[in-house]
């Protein structure tokens, strides 16, 4: 098993010597946390502007707020989405991340690499033993070097490989409707299956033929599908969700089920769509957020609902949110099910 790093929770690491004296220009970085890419682009005082690569808005903005103009940070829902101009990748993989992702990054990584351009990964663990095997698999010869608390490993873009896309398809069905099929990628909520949160609120919601339906917090659009099922189509379907793989799944998971009227936004503050104007707002918050989501959700979505309009959201903190739903709306009920709590308004 691989060794964790030394060092608090929430500490930067120092960025070693053997990534540091590796990297040459043009140079992108590939996700991480805000902290950990500031960190690392100030250690690198780089003479030019390196391109920084996220998945969702929200770590992007905080970049941007950040760094300023120091880096260029783009957001898009794959990274080979970005031309295949980078001498140097630097992938700053989650401590605790999603496998899938991680194999999915080093897979894209290649293909944005200049022909012997370089991945690095700068790995939290002591002795890695996962991206070792996952690295030769895609790019060949990799080196380690260990550092005393952590691990880079580097290796070169070599030939050409045809691209892979890792995704799973999952087949569900809700309260006796149609079976519908999904497509799910990793990074984005849920991935490869339907999440029980979300299947215990699309048993309790209420919904009705030729409603709107706003669908927050979207994921892949499992909800947004499903209640589409209950307004026919005289309805309309809004998904929002920050991950912009999230909305490009929603998308194409709303035409592939037969979803006849819909829209997909990319925001972070449920922007973009006309306030006012939806009979019910479906709310899926994360769990890591520690409330500053589901807030966001609760008075971003009231504002969303026309007059008469209903709200539901699903949790397992049900007493600070739904303290904050009572607090917005002034009414509120609450319903247990599959170990979460459906709260409404």
């Amino acid at each position: 098993m691989a060794k964790r790093r030394r060092g608090g929770r929430g500490e930067l690491r120092e960025v070693p010597a053997q990534l540091r004296d590796r990297v040459r220009p043009p140079v992108g970085i590939v996700l991480g946390t805000p902290a950990e890419v500031a960190h690392l682009v100030r250690a690198l005082d780089l003479a030019e502007p390196a391109t920084c690569y996220q998945m969702d808005l929200f770590p992007a903005e905080r970049l941007r707020d950040e760094l300023g103009e120091v880096v260029r940070v783009v957001t898009a829902a794959d990274l080979w989405d970005l031309p295949p101009d980078f001498q140097t990748l630097i992938y700053l993989p989650a401590r605790s991340g999603e496998r899938e992702l991680k194999l999915d990054m080093v897979e894209q990584a290649f293909h944005v690499l200049r022909p012997h351009g370089q991945l690095l990964v700068w790995s939290p663990y002591q002795m890695d033993g996962f991206f070792p095997a996952a690295l030769k698999k895609v790019f060949g010869r990799v080196h380690s070097y260990f550092t005393g608390s952590d691990t880079v490993l580097a290796c070169h873009r070599d030939g050409e490989r045809p691209r892979r896309r890792h995704e799973v398809t999952f087949q569900v069905r809700v309260a006796g409707g149609a079976s519908c099929r999904f497509l799910s990628r990793p990074g984005v909520f849920s991935y490869g299956r339907f999440d029980d949160g979300a299947r215990a609120l699309m048993e309790s919601v209420t919904i009705g033929t030729g409603e709107r339906v706003l669908d927050l917090g979207c994921g892949c659009g499992t909800n947004g599908v499903f209640a589409s099922q209950r307004t026919g189509p005289e309805g309309h379907i809004a998904f929002a969700d920050s991950n912009l793989r999230a909305v490009a799944l929603a998308e194409h998971n709303a035409r592939a089920n037969g979803v006849t009227s819909f829209e997909a936004v990319a925001t972070t503050r449920v922007e973009g769509l006309p306030e006012g104007t939806f009979d019910v707002v479906l709310a899926n918050p994360p769990y890591y957020s520690q409330g500053a989501i589901a807030r966001l959700f609760v008075e971003r979505g009231r504002k969303m609902l026309a007059p008469g309009g209903r709200f539901y959201l699903v949790t397992k903190q049900p007493n600070e949110v739904g303290a904050v739903v009572a607090e917005e709306f002034g009414s509120l009920e609450a319903e247990e099910r599959r170990g979460y709590v459906i709260l409404s308004s």
